[in-house]
């Protein structure tokens, strides 16, 4: 038996290295930025939200502040998103969206309303609103130490070169030089030591250096600070995060008692009885074999037909709870055997180079299958089209038809069951289907997670699958 080797432990840095190192580090430097940046951009930020809803208000008699109220939860939105990407650059700080998903666009006043009562839309502006006051501490205490630290240290080099007073620092510590050639003074607003001596001034570079190794963990606290005011404001409520979770895995478990009890309901409904009739005609034929031998070879070619039927059966149960071919070779095989028992002609587009693991593509699979289904059941449709791709780490599946349309998850147990299956994931399912004017269902948000490159692999393919069987989304 082999056992794998211990794992690595990598030992801790030593407390003096890290005190030396993290002035050099790019995360001080980056973290030092971005606490500089967030006085400029709270006095925008908070500019234009006070002017535009100002405005707004103060229009609204006229119906004219109607579309600014409007446009200011746009233009919120979008400082939203330059903070967060903001925070991502230069805090390593990976800020989910918070907003809800728009609702479908049948209505044109609907998507405002669902901005307008999204709680994530006003903890956004309240954080427009603080990122000045925040700024100016930030921007005040980030500065103050990096320059207090930094004229001390370098105080010997350029101190004789100063021609007259001049007062660099007047606030918590007085820094003054003065008109005697190497003369400074140093200490409290009304107080003033005078520096003259070689010894002095070492000893007031070696105060700047220890100031410059006390910054950058001055500056880290500060960033920590703003990593939990950005991920508290700008991002998901964790409250929120905790209750989806928790309804995705009960809709877990009532996925897999559903798919359970269809498995039961098949194999009791359809395979065993044939395996009955089976059973039946080889008995009869076994009885017949010597008084009516003509009689008992109608009876097993009868059974043979039925045993042929019953396989049928059990590989189309096979397929339904996982088809082989979808492990074996991949979604754009998978789905072009599926397109091909379509009686409505399909056409597939695939733009998945490398695959994703198996439960994202079960379940874009499922979501194509269930899909199809409803195209030839319920939409009346003359042709259909299915498409792939990868989107900001997700799979995005679309199926889209030019049927009836008047698709709605909130009345079909199917849809309902195929946003369970993908809400599992971390996914959502979007259904837009406004009566007479087709069908489009894009199975949007499917977690890639980490990609499995394979022999199979194959880059983008475009199909166009028709078929005259009877056999046979974000919606249809």
């Amino acid at each position: 038996m082999t056992l794998p080797p211990p794992p690595v432990q990598v030992p801790a840095a030593n407390p003096l290295v890290r005190a030396l190192r993290a002035p050099f580090e790019a995360r001080t430097w980056k973290e030092t930025i971005h606490l500089l940046l967030n006085m400029p951009f709270g006095v925008a930020t908070f500019t234009i939200i006070v002017t535009g809803f100002a405005l707004g208000f103060g229009m609204l008699i006229t119906l004219v502040g109607i579309p600014i109220l409007i446009a200011m939860l746009y233009v919120s939105r979008a400082m939203g998103t330059v903070e967060r990407v903001r925070a991502g650059l230069l805090l390593d700080l990976d800020v989910p969206s918070p907003y809800r998903p728009d609702p479908p666009r049948d209505k044109w006043w609907r998507p405002f309303v669902s901005r307008t009562t999204d709680p994530a839309t006003w903890t956004e502006i309240v954080y427009h609103l603080l990122l000045l006051p925040v700024g100016v501490v930030t921007f005040a205490v980030t500065l103050t130490f990096w320059t207090t630290a930094l004229a001390l240290l370098f105080l010997p080099a350029y101190a004789w070169a100063l021609p007259e007073n001049a007062q660099i620092v007047d606030s918590w510590v007085r820094l003054t030089f003065d008109t005697a050639p190497n003369v400074v003074g140093v200490g409290l607003p009304g107080d003033g030591w005078v520096i003259d001596t070689p010894v002095e001034y070492a000893l007031v570079s070696l105060i700047g250096f220890a100031l410059v190794l006390l910054t950058p963990w001055v500056v880290r606290g500060l960033a920590t600070g703003n990593r939990y005011l950005v991920r508290g404001m700008l991002g998901r409520d964790m409250t929120a995060r905790v209750q989806e979770l928790t309804a995705s895995r009960s809709a877990a478990v009532d996925l897999a008692a559903e798919d359970r009890r269809r498995i039961e309901r098949d194999l009791h409904d359809g395979v065993q009885q044939r395996l009955v009739s089976l059973a039946m005609d080889l008995g009869r034929a076994k009885e017949k074999l010597d008084t009516d031998p003509d009689r008992a070879k109608e009876l097993v070619v009868d059974a043979h037909e039925e045993a042929k039927r019953a396989i049928t059966e059990v590989r189309d149960l096979a397929r339904g709870i996982h088809p082989a071919v979808l492990t074996d070779r991949g979604l754009d095989a998978a789905l072009s055997a599926l397109t091909a028992r379509s009686p409505v002609p399909v056409e597939v587009s695939v733009d998945v180079a490398n695959r994703p693991p198996a439960s994202t593509e079960a379940a874009a699979y499922f979501v194509v299958s269930e899909a199809l289904t409803n195209v030839v059941k319920y939409a009346a449709a003359s042709r259909a089209s299915i498409r792939l791709e990868r989107e900001n780490g997700y799979v995005r599946v679309e199926v889209a038809d030019d049927g009836i349309g008047g698709a709605d998850a909130s009345r079909g147990t199917g849809l309902r069951g195929l946003a369970d299956r993908i809400s599992v994931l971390g996914g959502k399912l979007e259904v837009a289907s406004p009566p007479a004017a087709g069908r489009r269902s894009p199975a949007t948000g499917i977690p890639r997670g980490s990609s499995r490159p394979r022999a199979s692999d194959c880059p983008r393919r475009e199909s166009s699958s028709q078929s005259s069987s009877s056999e046979p989304s974000r919606g249809a």
